[in-house]
């Protein structure tokens, strides 16, 4: 199973929506005979590329196939790999967890049982569980793992007093960023970033496909000229708006065709909740659109309100050792005037990265 995981994570940023899946098989003597994962969204699953790797399918009967999730019962994009599998003389099929999707959800492993397969549930599940944490969050609530970046000096600022802040972290810490932007769906930043530092939230340092990104404008006035609205990457981009004016010619793809220099990417009327973008409504419509994370690398504004909102589910926090003394913070007002009110993080872990530290909670 641990062989399967690692095969899974071969997939990592290229199978979303699906989830990352890995398959091993090993024959009645206890050699390993074929494995597989899911390459590429859309095209066929771990199961299926691990019986195609057997130089010979008679190493099938008896054998035993691990695989890190519920085979799956439904056609989607490919058949169900639970009923392809009754169709060899498999003696039995270890899963490292029960797939949460409803169209699934223990019906895999009903398919398989029924045909005679011995079935075993829960083998390094925790380990499992963890490759597909983002799948697993889409699937419970709907809306995307929000995953919250902080690059912050050790006293708590991000920014100079003038607004500067290249670099508070260092290079092996912007390095981790970009690898993390190529294995989670989307990156997301406020107007303030988008304006100010006009970043073009492309992966650039490591190898890896390009995320989508999401810019939270909620007047709709951020200049078309940025990065973000004008790249070759452009496409990509995703504007999250309360103006209503936006509904009458952006919003609307087809009337943005018929505009010079169009916007090509999109945008998404959202409704407006104390002077900003209704922000519990923002995530759930992302995850509508099938983004099952998001990072976001924003300033103090957003990392707070998105804090405030309790939609943060992950943390990273990166503390250089650095001292300002003043300037931006990385986090205000949460709204908390008592300690036994604070936010306490779980399953905290710290790690060095260069000469930063990093920290990795959940909340």
């Amino acid at each position: 199973m641990f062989e399967a995981i690692e095969l899974a994570r071969k997939g990592e940023g290229f199978v979303s929506p699906n989830p990352m899946v890995g398959c091993v098989i090993i024959d009645e003597n206890g050699e390993k005979v074929g494995e597989g994962y899911h390459q590429k969204y859309g095209e066929a699953h771990a199961e299926v590329n691990a019986i195609r790797s057997l130089k010979n399918e008679y190493k099938l009967k008896n054998a035993t196939v691990y695989v890190t999730l519920e085979p799956c019962s439904h056609h989607g994009k490919t058949p169900p790999c639970a009923t392809m599998l009754t169709q060899y003389p498999i003696k039995k099929v270890v899963v490292g967890h029960q797939d949460p999707n409803q169209k699934v959800n223990g019906k895999g492993i009903s398919i398989l049982r029924e045909k005679g397969i011995e079935v075993e549930v829960g083998v390094l599940k925790k380990e499992c569980e963890h490759l597909n944490e983002a799948f697993i969050h889409h699937q419970l609530f709907g809306r995307p793992l929000v995953v919250l970046k902080i690059a912050q000096t050790l006293d708590g600022y991000l920014a100079a007093p003038d607004g500067d802040s290249q670099w508070i972290s260092g290079k092996k810490s912007r390095e981790l960023v970009h690898r993390w932007r190529s294995k989670l769906d989307a990156v997301m930043v406020g107007r303030t970033t988008a304006f100010t530092d006009n970043p073009s939230l492309t992966v650039r340092h490591v190898k890896g496909r390009q995320p989508k990104r999401i810019v939270m404008d909620g007047p709709y006035e951020l200049p078309r000229d940025l990065k973000l609205f004008s790249d070759k990457h452009e496409e990509k981009t995703i504007i999250l708006t309360w103006n209503k004016k936006a509904s009458a010619t952006d919003a609307d793809p087809m009337l943005r065709m018929m505009q010079p220099n169009y916007f090509r990417g999109e945008v998404i009327q959202l409704d407006k909740k104390d002077g900003h973008i209704d922000m519990k409504q923002a995530v759930q419509e992302l995850g509508k659109r099938g983004i099952t994370s998001v990072l976001v690398e924003g300033g103090q504004q957003l990392s707070s309100a998105l804090l405030r909102e309790n939609l943060v589910d992950k943390l990273h926090v990166f503390v250089a050792p650095k001292m300002l003394g003043g300037g931006t913070r990385s986090v205000i007002n949460l709204g908390i005037n008592h300690m036994r009110d604070i936010k306490n993080l779980k399953d905290p872990q710290w790690q060095k990265v260069g000469d930063d530290l990093l920290l990795t909670a959940y909340l």
